[in-house]
This record gives C-alpha cells, structure tokens and sequence, in this order.
C-alpha cells in the first residue's frame, strides 16, 4: 500500500458508559492512533498503516478475509470504505468485526479508509 491512506477512527460514547472504558477498547485494538475524546464521541485519524496490525493479523488467524473482503467492497464509495468492530470486544483486547452497527449493542467502533486506490487497500488488507 504505496498510495495515501488516510484511516479514521469513530466510537460513540453513550451515555451509560464510562469513557476511560470506551478509549481503553479503541486503544486495545488501535494502540498507537493519537484519540480526540469528547462528551460523545472518541475519533481518531492517522496516515499510518501500521495502526491496522491488529486487525490484519486477526483477519489471518480467524480466517476471515471473505466477510471483510465483502464489507469492504459493498461500502466502498470510490475513494472510502469502511466497517465496523465490536466494541465490547474490543474493551477485552479481540478485534470482533460486525456486519451491522446493532451487532454491537453500545454502538461500534466505526474505521473509514480513504484512498486515491482504495481497491488496492482492499485487496492489500484482504490478501
């Protein structure tokens, strides 16, 4: 993935949950991503596509690269793609990814990739 890409990071903080927990499960699965937290919301942007290493070395060991391969194409919009992880999954360090935004019922954690080829990204993550 020679091109720029841009990856963003969205997590909604409902009222019922405590933040510190909400950026502790954006953390576990993306480290090293500097996060904005608000009264409602934790984001995230980094060009680094190192912040992916979980997620990519999950998609190997769960055998997975059909279902985020599909997601990932069926949102892609020509420049940007996205999918969602389970939040509550996360908060215990798995990276769980959700088909639908009430697979994860505290809301999930939402990742948008951005590309001049994101069809390269596609295939650079699902390959």
């Amino acid at each position: 993935m020679n091109q720029k890409t841009t990856i963003q990071i969205f997590c909604e903080i409902n009222p019922s949950e405590d933040s510190e927990k909400v950026k502790l499960a954006v953390s576990n699965i993306f480290p090293d991503i500097e996060l904005e937290i608000s009264d409602t919301d934790i984001t995230g942007k980094t060009n680094n596509l190192a912040i992916l290493s979980q997620i990519l070395k999950s998609i190997r060991e769960k055998n997975v690269k059909k279902t985020y391969q599909r997601i990932l194409k069926n949102n892609n919009d020509g420049d940007s793609t996205w999918f969602y992880l389970n939040k509550q999954a996360a908060f215990v360090n798995t990276v769980a990814l959700c088909s639908e935004a009430n697979e994860s019922s505290l809301g999930p954690i939402k990742v948008i990739l951005r590309s001049n080829d994101i069809e390269q990204v596609i295939d650079s993550i699902t390959n």
